[in-house]
Parts: C-alpha cells; structure tokens; sequence
C-alpha cells in the first residue's frame, strides 16, 4: 500500500506499477520473470516474452521481499541498476529502461549482508531512502480505523451488510498482538462480514498453558487444597478456552477436540465464566435441546430447560 502511494505522487505516477514478489516466485523462474526470454531460450519458450522490469518502464517496479533473491541474480540486478540496461534470457541485444525501483524486505538486509545472504553493494545501491514501517502491535492506536476501512471494503466486495464494531469488539481488537500484522487483521474482517461477529472474530492465536495461582503470601499451610484446586481450574479454563478459539467457538467440534461430552462442555464454560456477552446462565443461544422429565409424585410431564439446576 506504501509502495503504491509512493508511486501514485510521483513523476512516474501516469506509468504502470509493477509488483513482483520475489518471495512466491521460484529461484529458477525469476530471473525470466524478472528480464523475460527470447524464443527458444530453454525448453517451453515457444515465443518471446518481456520481463517485469520491460514491463515497469516509465513507471515503478516494486520487489516485494527482497531478501528472498539468490546471490546471482542479485548481481543482475545489480548490473541493471547501475546503467539501466539489460538483455532478456538467450538474447544478445541490450535493452534499456527507465523505472523507479522501490524493494520491501521483512528481514534486517543489514544481518543478512553479515551472514553473506545478501550483497552489500546491492544494499547501498537501492537504500536510497529507507522507510520502516512499523508492526500493527506498535501502532494499535490505528487498529479501530483499519477495522472499520476494511470492514467497508469487504461489505462492498461481498455485497453484504455487517454489524458495525462496538466499543467492546474494538477494545478486543486493540488487546491483541497481531503477529500477521494488517494482512492477518483484514482475514478476521472478512470473516466479521461472512459469517457474524461472534463466530468470526476469534483470531487464533494459541495462548501460553501457564498457570497462575495467584498471591499466595500469607495463605495457610492448609489451604493448600485450595491452591492445588484453583490452579487446576485455571488450567481448565485456559486449556478450554483455547480449544473455542481454534474451533471459532463452535462448541461442538471443542469438545469433539477435548474428548469430552457437549453437555460436560457446557458445565465447564459456565463454571468457567467463558460464556460470550449477552448469554445468560441459562441454555446457550438455544444450543440445548430441552428435556421431559416427571414431576415426583404426578403423572405429569414437566418442560425442564435447566443444566444442573434441577427438575422444575
């Protein structure tokens, strides 16, 4: 999205912009795909093809993930850079282009030259001016705003109406880290347009086992039952609600997972306070099919709705 505004407010603005990502492009294919091919220069090539950098002329040429080029075709580029000039596979004439470069790396190049992954002359050809755009967790001030611009475009792709964000939803939103960044924040989205909030907006993301006990200073040496009980409830309950949130919080398949019964589940979530806002203690959002029982001393069957609660 940078890359394309650079482009967009630039001289180069009325040429074409060129994304090539060097990440999902094989190493023995992107060297074609970067210069193109003659007719005939290997097996396949029935016709003549320009490369992207061809294609980028007068315009930007965008290498997205930098850091994934092998050692020799970073000396090609380098060799491109350096005059502009450059010859398709199997072709002896030199070609010439005019095109500004922009490259995106989630690796520090710095490191990588150390390791001798990626060439030095290489980097100081292209750091021209550096950019550091920084992760979604150190700018969450910006998550309610993203959620919202996405949550707008998904609608119209999906020619679907959504529930806006609350104030609860995107307090939510701005708890979590977001290791996949802005790409992993707009996958939940979708997700918030498709199939509804509740169900959707569970980013999976597995939680640490630990168990806390608490402050135990000043307990008594007989309580120790009691921190032995309560530290296994915490386990429980953590180990319970991370099953929800990789089953989207369908009940059913979690327990299907943690091997127990759907009605033990249910017990569980309620002892555990993991029921979703807006349910009550009562039957889950109508999950629990009722049962008949008799009432003690009449013939009369009773509605009995209750978990654990008794016969009414």
């Amino acid at each position: 999205m940078v890359a394309r505004w650079v482009h967009a407010h630039s001289a180069f603005c009325a040429g074409p912009f060129v994304k090539v990502n060097c990440a999902a492009i094989p190493g023995s294919l992107l060297e074609s795909e970067l210069f193109g091919y003659e007719k005939g220069a290997f097996t396949g090539a029935y016709a003549s093809k320009p490369g992207r950098v061809e294609m980028a002329h007068k315009g930007t040429l965008f290498l997205d993930e930098i850091a994934e080029l092998d050692l020799t075709l970073q000396s090609k580029l380098l060799h491109f850079l350096q005059d502009g000039r450059f010859s398709r596979i199997g072709d002896e004439v030199e070609r010439s282009v005019e095109t500004r470069l922009i490259c995106s790396s989630n690796r520090n190049l710095e490191q990588e030259i150390e390791a001798q992954r990626f060439r030095s002359d290489l980097f100081f050809r292209v750091s021209v001016v550096q950019l550091k755009l920084p992760s979604l967790s150190e700018r969450k001030e910006d998550i309610p705003v993203l959620a919202e611009y996405l949550r707008s475009g998904f609608e119209k792709e999906f020619a679907m109406e959504s529930e806006p964000f609350g104030k609860e939803m995107l307090d939510y939103l701005t708890s979590l880290n977001w290791p996949g960044n802005v790409r992993e924040l707009s996958n939940e989205v979708a997700r918030h347009v498709l199939i509804g909030p509740h169900d959707a907006m569970t980013p999976r993301q597995p939680q640490p086992r630990h168990v806390p006990v608490g402050n135990t200073t000043g307990r008594r040496a007989g309580s120790l039952k009691q921190v032995a009980k309560d530290a296994i409830r915490e386990m429980e309950r953590s180990v319970i609600l991370e099953a929800l949130r990789d089953n989207q919080w369908n009940r059913r398949k979690a327990a299907e997972v943690l091997k127990i019964s759907y009605r033990a589940l249910i017990y569980k979530i309620r002892d555990a306070g993991l029921m979703r806002s807006g349910e009550s203690r009562g039957p889950l959002n109508g999950e629990l099919s009722g049962r008949v029982v008799r009432k003690p001393g009449s013939g009369r069957p009773v509605e009995n709705t209750g978990i654990g609660e008794g016969t009414k």
